[in-house]
This record gives structure tokens, C-alpha cells and sequence, in this order.
């Protein structure tokens, strides 16, 4: 079982490199399963990582067994599991596009229908963090400030943050999903810079309707997209 976990979680990091979302190490992958988090370890590069190099980790931070470090950025996944309910996949890059977003300090506004397919509502950026929050646990400190974003939010609807002067994280019900929603960000982050561009301004938020349309039509109860089983 330890085993099939780490397998998904190696190959849900090996995406960053195939889908162009990661230079070097910058990036990291996680997925919980019951009170085990298996993630990345640190600073191991991409053409080097094996299955058997994915660290165990308890809920608390612990490490399950002899082997590398895990990724300086755990504390910061443990943070949103421990929060986010539902969230079984993290993945943080410092992808171009997204990476730009939050280096701005600016929500991506949900300006078209690719958007509003998989995230139901601008992509929020956090506050900056305070040099206190800095000096102290850092990591920790960054998920503390992604659930304060979160408030009033549903972080299963948008399943993205801009972390402030940082980067993106997503997340989704397994590592795998939480790669896609990386994807799915630096894309769009891309066609929002350029609508941004080519208006001269911010590009204007999609109307209600449209946003709710293209959203649920995918997700809830009602979803009626794709092929049903």
C-alpha cells in the first residue's frame, strides 16, 4: 500500500517537468492517504528521482521511515490538508505565468469560460507575510496564510492560490488531480496576462451567469458535461 502510494505520488511530480511547470526543483507534489502524506523529498532533481526517493510523513510531520528529507515546502501541504477537507493532492510550482501573478500580488480575475471550467471564481492572492511570520515557521506560516484566504471561500471550487511575492499552490482529491489543476492555472494565468495586455487594463470579469453556467455544468449535481456512467 506504502508502495502503490509513493508509485502515484512519483508520478504525479514527473508531470511538472512533462507539462513544463517546473525549472530545476521548483516543485513539489504531495498526496495524503488516511494520516500518511507521501511528498517529494527536497532538492532532488527531476531526471534523479526514483519511486522509492518519495518520503512518508505523518500528520504531524514526522517521518514514517529512514530515508531523504522530505520537501521544505511540508509544512505548508500539511497546513492545507489539516484545513481543507476533501484535499487528498497538493502540487506547488513556481510555474512562469502563475508564478508572475503573484509576484504582482494580483487575483487572476475569471474573465472566460476555460476559467470558469474548472474554477469557480477569480484565483485569489494572499496577503504578503509579516517579517515575523517570516522569521518564524516559515512553511507553516505560508498554509496559515492560504487558509486565511480561504476563508468564506470553498477551496474544492477553487482549487488554486497565489501565495504573494511567492507562488501557486493547487490542490484536488488526489496528486494526480492537483497536477492538472496546476496546468489548468498557468494556463490561464497566461490568457489572463495577455487579455490584461491586449485591453490595456485588467481584462473585465465574466459575467455571473456565465461563470455559474460553464462551473456547474461540470461540477455538482446537476453537472451534465461529459459522458455518464
Amino acid at each position: 500500500m506504502k508502495d502503490e502510494l509513493k508509485r502515484r505520488v512519483y508520478e504525479a511530480n514527473m508531470l511538472l517537468p512533462k507539462y513544463g511547470l517546473i525549472t530545476f526543483t521548483w516543485g513539489n507534489v504531495s498526496e495524503r492517504e488516511g494520516d500518511v502524506v507521501a511528498i517529494k523529498p527536497s532538492g532532488v532533481e527531476y531526471d534523479a528521482l526514483r519511486p522509492e526517493d518519495i518520503v512518508l510523513v505523518g500528520m504531524d510531520g514526522s517521518i514514517l521511515e529512514d530515508g531523504l528529507n522530505p520537501s521544505s515546502d511540508l509544512e505548508t501541504h500539511l497546513e492545507l490538508y489539516r484545513n481543507f477537507e476533501g484535499v487528498a493532492g497538493i502540487t506547488h510550482t513556481h510555474s512562469e505565468w502563475a508564478t508572475s501573478w503573484a509576484q504582482a500580488g494580483m487575483d487572476i480575475p475569471a474573465a472566460g469560460t476555460t476559467h470558469a471550467d474548472y474554477i469557480y471564481g477569480d484565483v485569489p492572492c494572499t496577503r504578503g507575510l509579516t517579517p515575523g511570520e517570516i522569521r518564524g515557521a516559515y512553511e507553516l506560516n505560508t498554509g496559515k496564510v492560504i487558509v486565511e484566504t480561504f476563508a468564506g471561500l470553498d477551496p474544492l471550487a477553487v482549487p488554486c492560490v497565489l501565495v504573494k511575492n511567492h507562488g501557486p499552490f493547487t490542490w484536488g482529491a488526489s496528486a494526480a488531480e492537483s497536477v492538472r489543476n496546476a496546468v489548468v492555472l498557468e494556463q490561464i494565468a497566461k490568457m489572463a496576462f495577455v487579455g490584461r495586455t491586449l485591453q490595456g487594463g485588467g481584462p473585465e470579469r465574466m459575467p455571473q451567469s456565465l461563470l455559474d453556467k460553464h462551473y456547474l455544468r461540470k461540477h455538482g449535481k446537476n453537472a451534465y458535461y461529459g459522458q455518464k456512467k
